[in-house]
């Protein structure tokens, strides 16, 4: 039996007690959480996010930040209605992501005709090859790697997840980063190259 087995009349100050010793370093304590609201967290994620994947991502980052954070975290209610709470606000952040990158996405295939009958030949080959690449250089080191695994390897996000020890969500954030990234340092030459490199990378 768990250290923090609790019965059927457990109460507000019950959990409240158990959150305590988690902050104070307790690893039972958390497992004891992570046991309890797991599933039923999921369950309520992936309502909205409809990728069961996707969800236990979230609610398992959440349980990683309660942990990590657990010194600094005040509760102002229940640990249930927190918890629930702070997965809310994980999925929504995560809904926007992704609304974020479909906009891309439209962005760029809306220039394919621009790209397909280029009418400015100011830059021949190498030199874009080149300002593609520093561009690329030029991104943060976890927002690099992911970039290069997607574009030169022909990886998967799941591939990569692993491949990196991240979580998917966590590759699909920093594909997020990278591409806006590109896009505003491209900007000067966007008809020319980022409509042409992001089509090859969403042709998958």
């Amino acid at each position: 039996m768990s250290l923090y087995q609790t019965n059927t009349d457990s109460n507000f100050s019950e959990e409240l007690f158990i959150f305590e010793r988690m902050a104070n370093g307790d690893e039972l304590a958390l497992r004891f959480l992570f046991d309890k609201y797991y599933d039923s967290l999921c369950n309520y994620v992936n309502l909205y996010v409809r990728n069961k994947l996707v969800s236990e991502d979230i609610v398992q980052d959440l349980f990683i930040y309660l942990w990590e954070k657990r010194k600094i975290i005040r509760l102002n209610t229940s640990v249930k209605s927190y918890l629930f709470h702070s997965c809310r606000n994980k999925y929504l952040n995560y809904l926007r992501n992704e609304k974020c990158h479909l906009a891309i996405k439209l962005e760029v295939d809306s220039g394919v005709e621009k790209i397909a009958h280029p009418t400015d030949n100011k830059f021949d080959a190498i030199q874009l090859e080149g300002i593609i690449n520093k561009s690329v250089q030029n991104l943060p080191p976890r927002c690099r790697e992911v970039f290069m695994l997607y574009k030169n390897e022909d990886l998967s996000y799941k591939e990569i997840a692993f491949k990196m020890d991240i979580s998917v969500k966590t590759v699909e954030n920093q594909m997020t980063i990278a591409l806006k990234k590109l896009k505003e340092q491209l900007a000067p030459y966007y008809d020319q190259i980022f409509a042409l490199l992001l089509i090859g990378l969403f042709g998958k």
